[in-house]
């Protein structure tokens, strides 16, 4: 088979795939997706609309699920395309530029996510362990610092991913398992060896989702709150190690895995979050009753 070469990847496609095995039911599978999108995007963004219109919302707290929030919605916005494309138009085709910029922007809001939960475990350990200085060590200019380095940090480690994959050859015919673009995917195509990309990113998983999520699992465990975290870092560690250990899975588990890591966490992280809040409560309350008034 022959290679493509890399003046030629302009003219690349990459094809996505459905859920394995319910193609027939892809029309039906759409509106639990496309419900599960409607909340996400609009429950986080009422979170960020009520902190920011709220001044009694900016403190720590609210502006770390804020910024959580932002995240979400771009986790969200970045998969939406695709996976409603293939599940509504059967269209399964998308240029391989196109897929990498969506590989991208997936594993950089993922990563800014992964950030925003360590400091949100921070904000939460400060405030039970040192009230007293609670005020004086989370400063609004500190925040602010934190939620920069956060998306640099995650734009600077994910930046190599496409430019390492853009120099390698690839075979026809390029198909991935999920209705997106993932690394751990993408990596498999090559007619090449990958053992540089492969390690690479693997390396970033470690360091960025394994570290983040060992250093929440003992803050929380510190104040019994561990749980509600491990929604979101199980599936994303297990969807990155089952793509290198288990090639002979089956395509079903490698999708119901990345779905789990993809979809649910930004549906459930509102509710979690914020309906047990009663200031985002009554945040988002006071915006459309304030939107009314001025109407």
């Amino acid at each position: 088979m022959k290679a493509e070469s890399n003046e030629n990847l302009d003219l690349l496609s990459v094809f996505l795939t459905g859920i394995p095995g319910l193609e027939a039911q892809h029309g039906w599978l759409s509106i639990p997706f496309f419900t599960m999108y409607t909340v996400a995007i609009v429950g986080n963004s009422l979170i960020i609309a009520a902190v920011q219109a709220d001044p009694a919302l900016h403190e720590p707290m609210y502006l770390f699920l804020s910024m959580l929030a932002v995240t979400e919605v771009g986790v969200s916005v970045s998969t939406l395309p695709t996976v409603m494309g293939v599940l509504w138009f059967d269209a399964c085709r998308i240029d391989f530029d196109g897929c990498l910029a969506q590989m991208f922007f997936i594993h950089t809001f993922s990563c800014m996510e992964s950030g925003v939960l360590l400091a949100m475990s921070y904000d939460r350990f400060v405030a039970i362990y040192n009230p007293l200085c609670y005020t004086a060590i989370l400063t609004l200019p500190r925040i602010v610092s934190t939620g920069l380095v956060i998306t640099l940090k995650s734009v600077i480690l994910m930046a190599p991913l496409p430019v390492l994959l853009r120099l390698l050859p690839y075979c026809h015919p390029n198909i991935l398992s999920h209705s997106y673009c993932l690394h751990s995917d993408l990596i498999q195509l090559p007619c090449a060896d990958i053992k540089l990309n492969s390690i690479l990113g693997l390396a970033i998983v470690l360091a960025t989702f394994g570290l983040d999520s060992l250093l929440i699992v003992v803050s929380y465990m510190l104040i019994l709150y561990t749980v509600l975290v491990l929604v979101y870092y199980v599936p994303m560690i297990g969807v990155s190690v089952m793509h290198r250990t288990a090639k002979h899975a089956s395509p079903l588990a490698h999708t119901l895995l990345s779905s789990i890591y993809l979809f649910v966490p930004p549906v459930l992280n509102p509710i979690i979050y914020s309906v047990k809040t009663k200031p985002i409560q009554w945040g988002i309350v006071t915006l459309f009753f304030c939107k009314r008034a001025l109407l």
